[in-house]
């Protein structure tokens, strides 16, 4: 089946490296549902999958929502007749604070948005997704690896989607499911890292991040993008469950050659 017939839903769409796997995917002529909690920002993206060629639905959802994840998937498949790709890339860091000083209903929160977002989504789009032997790719971090003093919450939550993503594809032999780390990305999460981060973190993890944006080593939204979206469409079955870096070769050589480097 070639990507002009397969419909995608990506999650936190509106912007950054979610906007990106949107375009990426519309290039490759895939019909693309894009969800993001307002949707007055994700129209401008549906406009540039449209200038591709390809089509979009624009709908308004939280992830930390079941109901409202319950709604994205039955209306997507109610339009389109099939769901082939889920891409769970919603997200948030704060709250950025040590374990002693984190506000309890904030730190739930971006459990609720990080982790119980994709399981919602997953849960949802299983039944449509086993008949078309479809893919789902859950974003997760280097954070889920590694500790980050003040980032405890989304640390947590990141570990559990990468852990979440192993049991899934254990437990759904006809899918394809893997966690991607996207490296370190140029995006507002990366903006709000600098800006709140100086107070809570080390000094020297602050200079860090700072040095990264001054330096010009952050990785634009469109690189890993472009491999989440190749994975999205095409994640070798026999890598079901892996954490896979976007620079892997194995992807991000396939993820060029298909699209290209131009995104627009």
């Amino acid at each position: 089946m070639g990507s002009q017939s397969k419909v995608a839903i990506v999650t936190g769409a509106s912007r950054g490296m979610g906007a990106d796997i949107a375009r990426w995917l519309g290039k490759a002529g895939a019909t693309v549902c894009l969800v993001a909690r307002g949707a007055e920002a994700l129209y401008g993206v549906a406009a540039d999958i449209e200038r591709l060629g390809a089509r979009s639905h624009v709908m308004a959802a939280d992830v930390a929502d079941p109901e409202a994840c319950r709604q994205v998937v039955d209306e997507t498949a109610a339009r389109f007749g099939r769901i082939d790709g889920l891409v769970n890339n919603a997200g948030i860091l704060e709250p950025l604070a040590s374990v002693a000083d984190a506000d309890p209903e904030h730190w739930a929160y971006n459990i609720a948005v990080n982790l119980n977002g994709p399981f919602y989504m997953c849960r949802e789009a299983i039944p449509h997704l086993v008949p078309t032997r479809g893919r789902i790719v859950n974003v997760s971090t280097g954070a889920a690896v590694y500790p980050i003093s003040a980032w405890s919450a989304y640390c947590a939550a990141k570990a559990g989607l990468t852990h979440f993503t192993r049991v899934l594809a254990h437990e759904e032999p006809a899918l394809t499911a893997v966690a991607v780390r996207p490296g370190v990305v140029d995006t507002g999460m990366q903006a709000l890292i600098r800006s709140k981060g100086p107070g809570v973190m080390s000094s020297e993890r602050s200079a860090y991040f700072a040095q990264l944006k001054s330096e010009r080593r952050l990785e634009p939204p469109a690189i890993p993008a472009r491999s989440i979206a190749w994975l999205a469409l095409f994640a070798p079955r026999e890598r079901s469950g892996e954490y896979i870096e976007y620079d892997d070769p194995q992807v991000m050589g396939p993820a060029a050659s298909y699209f290209g480097e131009s995104l627009l």
